[in-house]
């Protein structure tokens, strides 16, 4: 709640104990949505219900859609079927579709029963369209004009329609048919010689979004045309709907919410954070922590296959952590960015050939600086003599061990190819595993951060006691 919505509550929940709806029609009149809907959502729900009652029509269409699915649900309780179906039917039609979408079976029925044959035909051509696509987050309330008419006819045309339209910065110019030849700003409309035709400003360049397109899709053109509002037609080009940008946005922050908690190891959540409750936060977070855990066992499976190269030179163990949290965060980093570029459409999954001969340079370049900081940290770990070990033999006399001091330019040879290794194959396989998902139809996102560090440490493990091997044979091992 920002600081308005903080001031104003206390006064308005006293308005409404007292009886004052007129004043509370008043104070809330010309309040943003978002504001009234923070302030009502702060009440008890018989008193939000109250102040919905008596607020203009408008005002309370535009601040319900604000609201959190939970709260609008206990809200249409409270206002019951008349009160609620006045709120509902002046709500937008995509504000309304997404609505009835989120509420539950049986109260989703009650309400658009109770809707006018109008309203009920619009919403239902809505929620006729697949989850998730353009279909459902269009609004079917826009300005057609026709190429034959006038610019003062057309203008005449958007004064009297223009106040139910969600926006009226473009309008859309449709044939006898419906099907959509192009779109024109206001302002061009506006500027132009009113004796002139609608077709003279044409130039039948335009871009549309298909109804059954996925809405991801919707963002990615909205961005990459610096668009408020977009078209949307059928298979057939005829108009059905428009998009506009505060509905893309919203689809913008759901699908980042989601990518960051998949990236974080967890299933998204289908609610608020704020709203969601124990039991719900542990179904999404146990399946991902119970998977990484397995996965896990993976590496000390793998380590007790090196046992007898870490009981003839302990001080390889050591470095396991560093040499294998190296992997994992080279790993993480490429994941990150692939997945990024992929939700952003910066790099299609075609490109994957162009990015892993990037990659490999980079990684090269990334695993020699972070070997040469591991060489020398062992070189100088051996100028300084830290590499003697003090051990007790079974007489239980202290005997120096030196070999580790004898040899540790080999042993910093091992550590600093090993983490060239291991950051180039975790900066491989981070960058590519995205690139595997989205082929096969999954979520890139799906190849989080903790999945790619885990599968990285059993390889990492592989490959640094595999070169340890090479190169310390006949010397430590």
């Amino acid at each position: 709640m920002n600081l308005t919505a903080e001031l104003l509550a206390p006064d308005i929940s006293a308005l409404i104990k007292d009886g004052a709806f007129s004043e509370v029609r008043a104070a809330l009149h010309g309040i943003p949505p978002a504001d009234i809907a923070d302030i009502l959502a702060s009440l008890e729900p018989a008193d939000a219900a109250l102040g919905f009652r008596f607020l203009q029509r408008d005002d309370a269409a535009d601040a319900f859609a604000y609201l959190a699915p939970e709260v609008q649900e206990r809200l249409i309780n409270e206002l019951g079927a008349e009160g609620s179906v006045r709120v509902i039917e002046a709500m937008s039609g995509d504000d309304r579709a997404k609505l009835l979408d989120e509420l539950p079976e049986a109260v989703c029925q009650r309400v658009v029963a109770s809707l006018s044959p109008e309203t009920r035909a619009t919403t239902q051509a809505i929620l006729g369209y697949p989850p998730r696509t353009v279909g459902r987050l269009m609004t079917p309330d826009y300005i057609r004009i026709k190429p034959e008419w006038t610019v003062a006819q057309a203008l005449d045309h958007i004064r009297r329609y223009g106040r139910d339209a969600e926006t009226i910065n473009v309008v859309y110019v449709v044939d006898e048919s419906g099907r959509l030849i192009d779109d024109l700003r206001l302002r061009a409309v506006f500027l132009a010689d009113p004796a002139a035709k609608i077709e003279d400003l044409m130039n039948r360049n335009f871009v549309a979004l298909k109804a059954d397109m996925p809405q991801e899709e919707a963002v990615q053109m909205m961005a990459r045309y610096d668009r408020i509002a977009l078209p949307v037609v059928d298979s057939r080009g005829s108009l059905v709907g428009i998009v506009t940008a505060d509905d893309v946005a919203d689809v913008a922050q759901q699908e980042f919410t989601e990518d960051i908690q998949k990236v974080g190891g967890m299933a998204a959540l289908d609610e608020n954070f704020a709203e969601a409750g124990v039991l719900s936060l542990v179904q999404k977070r146990a399946p991902w922590l119970a998977l990484l855990f397995v996965s896990e066992l993976l590496t000390s499976n793998t380590l007790r296959y090196f046992d007898d190269e870490i009981q003839k030179a302990v001080v390889l163990s050591t470095f396991v952590p560093a040499i294998i949290s190296s992997g994992g965060n080279s790993g993480s980093q490429s994941s990150t960015l692939v997945i990024r570029a992929l939700a952003t459409g910066e790099v299609k999954p075609g490109d994957w050939w162009r990015i892993l001969r990037r990659e490999l340079i980079v990684a090269a370049t990334l695993g020699g600086f972070i070997g040469s900081l591991g060489f020398f940290r062992v070189v100088l770990w051996g100028w300084l003599g830290f590499w003697t070990e003090k051990n007790v033999d079974a007489a239980g006399q202290v005997v120096l061990d030196t070999r580790t001091q004898d040899h540790f330019y080999l042993l910093a040879a091992a550590i600093s190819t090993s983490l060239v290794g291991i950051v180039l194959w975790g900066s491989i396989m981070g960058a590519m595993l995205p690139f595997g998902l989205k082929k096969m139809g999954l979520d890139p996102a799906g190849s989080s951060t903790p999945f790619v560090a885990t599968l990285v440490d059993v390889t990492g493990i592989i490959i640094y006691f595999t070169t340890a091997m090479l190169i310390l044979k006949g010397t430590l091992l």
